[in-house]
């Protein structure tokens, strides 16, 4: 028996709003969830487990339609499908009153409840958010009916505003997988157990690394699963080396060259770090012009010769700062401080 677990697809969501690229993110989103039926039609699998946030937001009739005309298009596929916190049921929501395809188990309220699928043996347990928020662990004293056959838990949450887990006890709890949703990035929580698939697509700049969904076996009773990369883009971040020979045009032929090694179509944050010379002047955002790039962050800092400065300024303010950080064990943030400063007087004094 096969089956695949995903999560937090999030259906409608515009990630990077007010980015050239942003557009065609939303389309993405989409098309990589069709993709992923599609590939289900030529390559069928059992069950397919949807662990909440299957949209972004409250879903629009005529999306609920499109996405149950992909579901009937796999009718050999048993699929279960829960609301997570950001398309909950709202008393007025769409969810409450649409009719699914045969092939499709929603779970309508705010309680696990267990559904007994006769055809494979299994039994799915779940339930849809009701709010936005649960701060209670409704997960934690759920256990499997004494009946036998393969046992799977669909949970979504994690953190104290959605459903804190208890990760011991769902351990201990007996169920044979545990598909989780919520948290974005995926992660075997128990190897084979319990899972986050993590979003489909990455959705914001902190969604970093390899995205996609879990593959399962279940063979005698025993599950078997790996995580496969599907995604059309990924975040990353981008670290750049400066040094005192670095210009403006070498720092950007540089960005150039490692976004063409690792991929055109992701999406980057920029970090420049090292020492430069003082009197490079950096423009950060003319880089953003060089790719998808989201941020970049200068981290660089003025090559000063600080004991040469102290000599040179002996007896003025200057020379009185760089004397009070030298003698100091200093830390990140007052390391920063004292060349961001230097920079600042040293510029006021040249001005004068």
């Amino acid at each position: 028996m096969r089956f695949i677990h995903l999560a937090d697809v999030h259906l409608g969501a515009v990630p990077d709003r007010g980015c050239p690229w942003s557009d065609k993110r939303e389309n993405e989103i989409w098309e990589t969830f069709r993709r992923v039926i599609a590939g289900i039609r030529e390559n069928p699998v059992d069950l397919l487990f949807i662990a909440g946030d299957l949209f972004h937001r409250q879903p629009l009739p005529y999306e609920l339609k499109e996405v149950n005309d992909l579901f009937s298009g796999i009718p050999e596929t048993r699929v279960y499908l829960m609301a997570g916190e950001r398309d909950y049921l709202k008393e007025n929501s769409f969810y409450r009153t649409f009719t699914w395809a045969p092939n499709v188990t929603f779970f309508p309220e705010e309680k696990v409840t267990c559904v007994k699928d006769t055809q494979f043996g299994v039994y799915v347990y779940g339930m849809s958010y009701e709010h936005s928020q649960i701060r209670q662990p409704l997960y934690d004293g759920v256990r499997p009916v004494k009946n036998d056959g393969v046992h799977i838990l669909m949970a979504h949450g994690g953190d104290e505003s959605h459903c804190p887990l208890n990760t011991a006890a769902l351990a201990g709890a007996g169920f044979d997988y545990i598909a989780l949703g919520h948290f974005h990035t995926p992660q075997n929580v128990i190897r084979d157990v319990a899972a986050y698939s993590g979003a489909l697509e990455p959705i914001e700049s902190n969604d970093l690394g390899a995205h996609g969904y879990i593959e399962g076996r279940i063979e005698n009773g025993k599950v078997k699963t790996r995580f496969v990369p599907f995604s059309i883009r990924t975040y990353s971040q981008l670290l750049l080396n400066v040094n005192e020979e670095s210009t403006q045009l070498s720092i950007e032929e540089a960005l150039k060259d490692e976004i063409f090694k690792k991929g055109g179509l992701n999406i980057y944050r920029v970090i420049l770090q090292g020492k430069r010379k003082p009197e490079l002047f950096l423009i950060p955002e003319k880089l953003k012009s060089f790719g998808n790039i989201t941020e970049v962050l200068d981290e660089t800092r003025p090559a000063y010769d600080l004991e040469e400065l102290q000599k040179k300024y002996a007896g003025t303010l200057i020379g009185d700062y760089i004397c009070f950080f030298m003698e100091k064990n200093r830390n990140t943030v007052e390391d920063k401080a004292l060349y961001y400063g230097l920079q600042a007087l040293l510029e006021t004094r040249h001005s004068s």
